[in-house]
C-alpha cells in the first residue's frame, strides 16, 4: 500500500484505503479498481492523494493508529461545534458539544493506549473543505501519542486531547473568505487569522485546560510566537505539545496553494527546532512515534539499492526496515530480502523516490 498523488493515478490501480467525504460518507471504497471516470471524479472533488494497493507490500498490514469510525466521529463532533458557533447565541450549545467531544477523545485515548508500540505510518487524507476539522482531529491524535510517550496519566491525556482537538475552534468565527483563501494572506488578513487564538480562549473560557491550548498553541519556546510572546515553560505544557503537532500536521497536509511536505522533511523541520520554536524534550517525545519514511515509501539506500519501507521501530524514526526491490544496477531482486537500517550504521536512507520515477522504473522492468 502506497500513498500517491491523484495526478499520478492510472486506470487499473486498486484502492487500498477508503476515502471519506465531508459528512462521513464513503467517496470510494477499499478494493475498487480505478477507471478514468473515478480518477476524474476524485480530482473534481478535491481529493489530493490516495492509498493504492500495487502488490509491493503483500503480506504486510498497515493500520491507522485509530479506527476510521472513531476518527470520523471525532471529525463530526468538531464540525458540529464549529457550525453552532455560526448560529445566534451559541453559548448554550457549546457546553453540550464540548462534552460530546470529550467522549470522543476518551475513545481515542483508549485505542491509543492499547497499542504500546504504535508508530504513525499513515497520513490522514482529507478534502480541502474538511481541512479544519480533519486537522483538529489529527492534532489531537498526535498530541495524545506524544502525551503517552511523556508519561501522562489517563485524566491528563483527556485534558490534553480536548484542548488539542479544540485548539483551532476560534477559526470558526473568522470570515470564511479569509480562512479559506486559496493563496497567501495579506498582512491585514493574517492579523485577522491570528485573532483565532483569543477567539478560541473566549469560546472555551470555562474550560481551563482547553482554553489555554486554544490561546497558546502559536506561542513559541523562544518567545517569538503570538499572541503574547510567552517563552519557555510560561507556555502551558499542553499547548507546547499541541503546537508541535499543529505544525507537523499543517506542513504534511495538501493545500490548494501548496503540496504537502514529505514526511522526512517535516521530521527534519521539527527536529531542527529544538529549544527554539519548541521544547527539545517534547520534540524527542513526539518523534519517538513518527515514521520519517512511512510504510510503503520507496527509497534509495546509501549503497544504491532500492526498496520499500515495511516498518520503523519505535524510537528510531529515521531507521526503517526495508524490503529490497532493486539492486545497485536497478535489476529486480527476485529473492525476498529485508534490510534493517538500524542494524547497519553504514546504511542510511539516501532519498525517497518520486512517484514519476517509480512508475518509469516499474514500467521499464515490466517489458
Amino acid at each position: 500500500m502506497r500513498k500517491i498523488p491523484v495526478a499520478a493515478l492510472k486506470p487499473g490501480m486498486k484502492v487500498a484505503r477508503p476515502i471519506y467525504g465531508s459528512s462521513g460518507y464513503v467517496l470510494i471504497q477499499q478494493n475498487v479498481v480505478l477507471s478514468r471516470r473515478y480518477i476524474e471524479q476524485l480530482r473534481q472533488l478535491g481529493v489530493p492523494s490516495l492509498y493504492i494497493d500495487d502488490g509491493l507490500l503483500d503480506g504486510y498490514q498497515i493500520d491507522d493508529v485509530v479506527t476510521d469510525v472513531t476518527r470520523m466521529n471525532a471529525i463530526s463532533r468538531v464540525r458540529d461545534l464549529v457550525t453552532d458557533l455560526e448560529q445566534p447565541n451559541p453559548a448554550s450549545r457549546i457546553m453540550l458539544r464540548t462534552k460530546e467531544v470529550a467522549r470522543n477523545v476518551d475513545q481515542i485515548v483508549s485505542e491509543l493506549m492499547s497499542q504500546p508500540d504504535l508508530m504513525v505510518n499513515l497520513i490522514d487524507i482529507r478534502l480541502e473543505d474538511d481541512y479544519l476539522f480533519g486537522h483538529s482531529v489529527n492534532v489531537c491524535v498526535l498530541s495524545l501519542i506524544t502525551g503517552i510517550s511523556a508519561g501522562l496519566n489517563n485524566k491528563q491525556l483527556v485534558h490534553l486531547g480536548v484542548g488539542a482537538i479544540l485548539h483551532d475552534v476560534g477559526k470558526g468565527v473568522l470570515p470564511r473568505n479569509i480562512l479559506y483563501k486559496p493563496g497567501p494572506l495579506t498582512n491585514t488578513e493574517f492579523s485577522v487569522v491570528k485573532t483565532h487564538t483569543s477567539e478560541g480562549y473566549n469560546i472555551l473560557r470555562d474550560m481551563t485546560h482547553a482554553r489555554d491550548v486554544a490561546h497558546e498553541h502559536h506561542e513559541r519556546y523562544d518567545g517569538s510566537g503570538y499572541p503574547n510572546g510567552k517563552k519557555g515553560d510560561a507556555i502551558s505544557y499542553n499547548a507546547q505539545i499541541a503546537s508541535v503537532c499543529d505544525v507537523f500536521d499543517a506542513v504534511t497536509s495538501d493545500r490548494v496553494y501548496r503540496a504537502a511536505y514529505p514526511i522526512h522533511e517535516a521530521v527534519e523541520l521539527i527536529a531542527g527546532s529544538g529549544n527554539q520554536a519548541f521544547s527539545l524534550t517534547l520534540i524527542q517525545k513526539f518523534l519517538e512515534n513518527i515514521a520519517a519514511y512511512p510504510t510503503g515509501s520507496i527509497i534509495e539506500l546509501s549503497d544504491g539499492r532500492i526498496g520499500i519501507v515495511i516498518d520503523t521501530p519505535r524510537g528510531f524514526c529515521q531507521y526503517p526496515r526495508v524490503k529490497l526491490l532493486y539492486d545497485q544496477d536497478t535489476q529486480p531482486v527476485t529473492t525476498p530480502i529485508e534490510v534493517h537500517t538500524l542494524d547497519d550504521p553504514s546504511l542510511i536512507v539516501k532519498r525517497v523516490l518520486p512517484e514519476q520515477e517509480i512508475a518509469k522504473l516499474r514500467a521499464s522492468r515490466a517489458r
